[in-house]
């Protein structure tokens, strides 16, 4: 098991609950989130935000390890703390996808690329419902912050990339309309140049 040490808790005045997802379309301050590296360490911060889009609470952890990983679209954080990517899934069944020599079920290739996201991120910053502070599985929004001295300098968000990837595709709600309507620029990527699902006739579909 990975190593965990909390680092911050601000607590901020306000009440009220998310009538929406506004971390999800907000953008994000980079520069915040370049300044929350730590030399070998994997730093994960998480907001909770209340309806205006104020921060309500910030908690962080490090570890020297990195975060296991469960789903294509959930990784553990500690014992007690799982982050779920919000509004998407993977395809059901299985996927033959050529281009990235797979084959198998959809859940995987999910799973193997949101492998790779969280693989040496020098920072973890995700979003969330300030109702979700307590939950087991709290429903959010990530970014990955990598840096290679020379070669990569780059935060981009968790969902955004594995929808492009057409790894995962945007879950729809009981009306009908779109969980992240933000994504589906990422989703049209995804189906025109036939990445992951979308390489597999009606595998997106399922």
């Amino acid at each position: 098991m990975v190593r965990l040490v909390s680092l911050v808790m601000v607590v901020a005045i306000g009440s009220g609950l998310l009538a929406r997802p506004t971390w999800a379309v907000q953008p994000i301050d980079e520069n915040y989130v370049r300044s929350l590296a730590a030399p070998g360490k994997v730093v994960l911060v998480i907001e909770y935000y209340e309806g205006q889009g104020e921060v309500l609470e910030r908690k962080g952890y490090a570890t020297s390890g990195s975060f296991e990983v469960l789903s294509g679209t959930d990784f553990r954080v500690h014992d007690t703390m799982v982050i779920h990517l919000y509004g998407v899934e993977p395809c059901e069944g299985e996927m033959v996808n050529r281009r990235d020599g797979f084959a198998g079920r959809c859940i995987d290739f999910a799973r193997q690329q949101l492998a790779i996201m969280l693989k040496n991120p020098k920072v973890v910053f995700c979003r969330a419902f300030f109702t979700e502070k307590n939950a087991p599985i709290q429903n959010a929004t990530c970014y990955a912050y990598h840096y290679f001295p020379g070669s990569l300098d780059s935060i981009d968000m968790f969902e955004e990339q594995l929808v492009s990837l057409g790894a995962l595709r945007l879950i729809k709600k009981p009306d009908g309309t779109l969980a992240r309507p933000d994504l589906i620029p990422a989703e049209e990527i995804g189906k025109n140049g036939s990445f992951g699902m979308w390489a597999d006739p009606g595998a997106g579909q399922r």
